[in-house]
């Protein structure tokens, strides 16, 4: 059988996380979505299916998985999956069906001929001639669903992976306090004196490389991943640290997917943060409203209710905040976005590329200076900027030019208004 993980046309529900990546490569707990996917099935996946601009950028980084080509599947049983599907506790379907979430497609088992399927409207269409099941598993709706189900998936991922146990240095002025069963500390991490791993309320895997500093404090469940630093940090439940991050502060439940700086002090909760971000100095985000009513976000130009008190920001890659920044609850800030602090918490909605400087959104110094910094801040990582990095950035900057260029004319009208007056 082979395994095609696809993505379908609501991958914008996962912006501004997936401007840059496909939604199968999202983390949620210690994993991606795809590798969840993969584990549920026993294998790994044969084909993903991505929008086509970033079909070169998604061949570089996924290995030995085809991208967008059916062509070597011609007479094989094929197993379609959604990348909105948990792979946790979901049940494979073993029959030749079409599993449908509503109007989605969820997966799909078939030896039919899929030569002729270009994109998802056609997979879509395809699908609907099999017998059809609805699908009963937990399935991610929005980037917040991510967010809010990871401290459990940390644990499920923790259980699967059956590692325990410490290959790396641990001075004997840290401790473990719970259940040490619950901790799985990779080769060549090292963890200083006068840390605290909290174990009682769920594990703590820190992978190959990790490094944590004095007076760190880790509640379980938690993921951080290989060569990421922890520099004196409040690490609250529920928060995945993806590779090469350097987190100082107070976390509480929130993603970050990699190559991200929260050096400093701040607080970041219920928040997905993407890559290669600079959090400033004293950055924070409200994750509660005071009247602990729901918190709405602002997406796709809709407003929409999250369904959940506890929500956070999601920040998309590249993107800096200055020092002293304040985000409010359901704040969104779009790929390469600039924002400087005020003083008072910034707008909800921060467009791509966007700098909100002074109070006003603007189109600050333009692409070619963002890409400039963009290589440079990658470098402090020994990564590249390649080809392929820069084409995407391209294609979202032409992509989201409307939703900015809007933005920057309302934020010059209320400028001369003010000024007028």
């Amino acid at each position: 059988m082979k395994l095609v993980i696809f993505e379908d046309n609501q991958w914008d529900h996962f912006a501004p996380l997936t401007y840059v990546r496909g939604v199968f490569e999202l983390r949620t707990g210690a994993t991606t979505l795809a590798a969840k996917i993969e584990r549920a099935v026993g294998q790994a996946a044969d084909v993903v299916c991505v929008r086509d601009y970033l079909a070169a950028l998604v061949t570089r980084r996924c290995g030995k998985a085809a991208v967008n080509d059916f062509s070597k599947l011609k007479g094989e049983e094929i197993l379609f999956v959604n990348a909105r599907v948990c792979g946790v506790e979901w049940a494979v379907p073993k029959d030749k069906v079409a599993v449908w979430k509503g109007e989605q497609l969820a997966a799909w088992r078939t030896t039919g001929d899929v030569s002729g399927i270009k994109d998802y409207a056609a997979l879509a269409a395809a699908a609907q001639a099999s017998p059809k099941t609805e699908f009963t598993g937990k399935w991610f709706d929005y980037i917040w669903d991510l967010m809010l189900a990871s401290p459990e998936l940390i644990t499920a991922d923790f259980k699967a992976s059956g590692r325990r146990g410490i290959e790396g240095k641990m001075h004997e002025s840290s401790v473990i306090y719970g259940p040490k069963d619950q901790v799985f500390i990779g080769e060549g991490a090292e963890i200083h004196p006068f840390v605290c791993i909290d174990t009682q309320h769920g594990p703590v895997t820190l992978e190959a490389g990790v490094e944590v500093h004095p007076y760190t404090r880790i509640e379980g469940p938690c993921y951080v991943g290989a060569k990421s630093i922890l520099l004196g940090t409040k690490m609250r439940e529920g928060c995945s640290i993806g590779p090469m991050c350097r987190v100082g502060g107070e976390v509480e439940e929130s993603i970050l997917h990699g190559y991200s700086n929260k050096y400093h002090d701040g607080f970041l909760g219920h928040a997905y943060v993407g890559e290669w971000v600079n959090l400033g100095a004293l950055t924070s985000n409200s994750d509660l409203k005071n009247d602990y009513t729901n918190v709405q976000i602002k997406l796709g130009g809709k407003t929409l209710d999250t369904g959940s008190a506890k929500v956070g920001s999601f920040i998309g890659d590249h993107v800096k905040t200055s020092i002293c920044t304040l985000l409010n609850t359901g704040t969104v800030i779009g790929t390469g976005a600039i924002c400087v602090a005020t003083g008072e918490p910034l707008p909800k909605s921060i467009p791509a590329f966007a700098w909100f400087v002074n109070r006003v959104i603007g189109k600050g110094f333009g692409l070619k200076a963002l890409l400039s910094t963009g290589r440079i801040a990658m470098s402090r990582r020994k990564q590249e900027m390649t080809a392929e990095d820069e084409a995407v950035l391209r294609h979202v900057f032409e992509l989201t030019s409307e939703e900015r260029l809007a933005a920057v004319r309302k934020a010059r009208k209320a400028a001369a208004a003010r000024s007028g007056s």
